[in-house]
């Protein structure tokens, strides 16, 4: 199993990336930290990082050009548009507007301190937008110059047909893990495509407190149950790019860990048995 992909056929990432959702994005000393994080990533040789507009909308992106820029060579910082925030303060919604998608895009090239946004995700599908004026204006932005790569969140397999209608889509950004395999024909799809898959969520927490053959799996490659959930997935397709994210230096160490662990025959046939929580 390959340790690279790449993504769009051009960018060129290891396969194991990192979420920044969980960055702390406030003031001294928690800033401190997710900066520390994000660069202790990069050094780790992670070149794949995910944001996002909706992460402290704009926060968590401005964040990361503070930790990383000028960004390596090799570094893909992935985002994402069209979430808008809701009237609670605890609430958000879809967005697909094309002058909100413009704004996001622009907002997010000015935060990045980039010219280029190498791949940009449609957070979520607006049901009140016609798809066609969603990813034509993403679209349209493109061939401006203003992104590289376009990629989908949380859609289905019909979904993702109608896009590839419009648009070459790069990646699928779906909720998919061990105990979780709900959009397994999405990652189908997008492996007989040869679209990159960057499974959210990708250690259930369930699997945390497992007894099951994810506990005997870890104890027999001396690794914890996270790490199996992320070796399960690096097995699971060469087009899947987990992102696990975290606020811990260690614990992103021990992340890192996993993409060298190999599953035998037997142990890949126990864990694929396993039933989804």
């Amino acid at each position: 199993m390959t340790s690279t992909f790449r993504i769009g056929g051009e960018l060129a990432v290891r396969r194991l990336g990192f979420g920044a959702m969980r960055l702390p994005t406030e003031p001294a000393p928690a800033r401190e930290t997710g900066i520390a994080v994000a660069r202790r990533a990069v050094e780790l040789g992670i070149t794949l990082i995910d944001t996002a507009h909706m992460y402290g909308w704009g926060a968590n992106e401005e964040l990361l050009a503070e930790a990383l820029y000028p960004y390596p060579d090799d570094l893909l910082i992935a985002t994402k548009v069209g979430i808008a925030p809701a009237p609670s303060i605890h609430e958000a919604e879809s967005c697909g507007r094309p002058d909100f998608l413009r704004e996001q895009v622009d907002d997010g090239l000015r935060r990045l301190r980039v010219e280029r946004l190498d791949l940009l995700q449609l957070h979520r599908i607006d049901p009140k937008v016609p798809l066609a004026d969603q990813l034509g204006t993403l679209r349209e932005l493109q061939l401006a110059g203003k992104i590289g790569h376009l990629g989908l969140s949380e859609v289905t397999v019909t979904d993702l047909a109608e896009a590839r209608q419009i648009i070459d889509v790069a990646s699928v950004q779906n909720r998919y893990s061990m105990l979780d395999r709900e959009h397994e024909a999405v990652l189908d799809a997008c492996t007989e495509a040869g679209i990159a898959f960057l499974p959210w969520r990708p250690v259930h927490p369930a699997v945390l407190s497992a007894t099951s053959e994810i506990t005997a799996v870890a104890a027999e490659l001396g690794a914890t149950q996270a790490q199996i959930s992320l070796a399960w997935l690096l097995d699971r397709s060469p087009v899947v790019l987990p992102i696990p994210g975290t606020t811990s230096i260690s614990h992103l160490e021990e992340n890192v860990a996993a993409a060298d662990l190999k599953l035998s025959d037997d142990q890949r046939h126990r864990l694929n048995n396993l039933q989804p929580t």
